[in-house]
């Protein structure tokens, strides 16, 4: 007889994010690529030098709200019109760099650039991943495997839970400060069902959807910047997040930065779609 997992939970929330560093979708399924969520991090902010841009330096990027269509993204900003993002539309090729890499991209043209340039007061252009370029997460992290992923910090998909939250929003409040939402982390799937950074000890998790089996391993706890410190509804930066993190959540093996969920890349089930309910289960990982 074989042995039932350790774990059980369920999928609460799924979230899409479909430029880099702006906000998210939250949506009842989403298909599964190599490279995470489809259409997660296709997009991204850069600078006149070709640069990486986030909410470390521009805030104001949490408050661009995307709206996935059949064919385009559209996103809304205050005072802004609507700009439309056609998914199977680029313009000229680019070479940009997130982080020490040098990512080949598409330009996504003047109107686009100079809608972003409008509403955060810096000169910026948006560029879109180029699907035939093969990037890859750390494979020290990962084992060996090559688990490709877009324009995400480093890997294809980002696990928390809602009782790590709710631990979080438990000390804030003893301390006498409002609680925060899970949007400051940005994570793709939200677990239910498992206790406050059960996410850190998951050796691989199994999400049985209508289509079939998909397969997810989590490979490194995702280190914590300023991002969490963002506002997502307003915009506004405080360190209250961080602060509070950095009293139980140092995590040796990152050097003593702090950490929140749990970076995975994907073993199998590629093409098929997460649902919000679907079951989730896995064993522990003994190191």
């Amino acid at each position: 007889m074989s042995t039932p997992p350790a774990v059980t939970a369920r999928i609460e929330r799924l979230f899409v994010y479909p430029v880099k560093s702006c906000g998210g979708v939250e949506v009842r399924e989403a298909q599964l690529a190599e490279t995470g969520i489809d259409l997660d991090r296709a997009w991204m902010v850069v600078d006149e030098q070709g640069n990486f841009v986030t909410q470390r330096e521009l805030p104001r990027l949490a408050l661009v709200r995307p709206t996935l269509k059949l064919t385009e993204v559209v996103l809304r900003a205050p005072g802004m019109l609507a700009l439309h993002l056609q998914i199977d539309t680029v313009e000229a090729p680019a070479t940009v760099r997130l982080w020490d890499e040098e990512v080949p991209a598409f330009d996504m043209g003047d109107t686009a650039s100079q809608w972003f340039t409008d509403f955060v007061g810096r000169r910026v252009r948006l560029v879109r991943f180029d699907p035939e370029h093969r990037r890859l997460s750390s494979l020290e992290w990962t084992g060996g495997v090559e688990a490709p992923n877009q324009f995400s910090d480093g890997y294809p998909v980002l696990v928390a839970s809602t009782a790590s939250l709710d631990l979080l929003n438990d000390k804030l409040r003893a301390a006498g400060h409002e609680p925060v939402a899970i949007e400051r982390f940005r994570p793709n799937i939200v677990l239910s069902g498992v206790e406050a950074h059960d996410e850190d000890r998951l050796e691989l998790m199994t999400i049985a959807t209508e289509g079939g089996r998909v397969q997810l391993k989590p490979v490194k706890p995702s280190p914590r910047c300023t991002i969490a410190n963002v506002d997502p509804a307003t915009g506004a930066v405080d360190t209250l997040v961080t602060d509070t993190l950095q009293g139980y959540r140092r995590n040796e093996g990152l050097g003593g930065a702090i950490s929140f969920g749990m970076n995975a890349i994907v073993l199998q089930g590629e093409e098929l779609k997460l649902r919000v309910g679907d079951a989730v289960t896995a064993d522990w990982k003994f190191d």
